[in-house]
């Protein structure tokens, strides 16, 4: 089992181009489920996972995002679901917390045969007006921030070879 984690944690990739394909409400909510066993600070479950799969508000929050880069693309890279990580700003492991949620999210995916990547720029699109009315019509609070996404799919081509680790990476002392 262990080995299998590790192996896991060793061939995940980014992936950045997804097909069409939906994911299956069982794998979703595998993925979802994987994220609240994240640890938080305090144990105090700060973060709100929000698993976006409607196509207008998919829109929505390409447009958003892609404002913040003063670009008209695509950064969730076509894929059919955009996970949102907040937590709550309040919290001072707020960033720490949402960041674990991620990790977790990824890492499900990918044991499930699916592809993901760490999307960013969710603080500056919930930090703002139109993000905090997004928060309103989801019925959440607005003292939540953002700390990423992930995209979330089928990987649209082969996932690449991991790049060399740097020289330097790991310091013993």
């Amino acid at each position: 089992m262990a080995n299998d984690l590790i192996d896991l944690i060793r061939t995940r990739r980014s992936v950045r181009s997804y097909t069409a394909e939906p994911v299956p409400e069982e794998l979703l909510d595998q993925v979802l489920e994987a994220g609240t066993f994240a640890p938080t600070g305090g144990g105090h479950q700060s973060p709100v996972i929000v698993a976006v799969t409607n196509p207008e508000t998919r829109e929505r929050l390409r447009r958003l995002n892609a404002a913040v880069m003063g670009r008209d693309t695509d950064p969730y890279y076509g894929a059919p679901v955009i996970v949102v990580v907040l937590a709550d700003g309040g919290r001072g492991t707020f960033v720490e917390d949402g960041s674990c949620v991620l990790e977790n999210l990824m890492l499900a995916a990918h044991a499930l045969g699916l592809a993901s990547c760490w999307i960013h720029r969710e603080r500056e699109v919930f930090d703002s007006a139109e993000g905090k009315a997004l928060l309103r019509e989801w019925g959440l609070p607005e003292t939540l921030r953002g700390v990423g996404a992930i995209a979330l799919g089928y990987a649209a081509g082969p996932e690449g070879a991991a790049a060399p680790r740097k020289d330097g990476y790991v310091v013993r002392i």
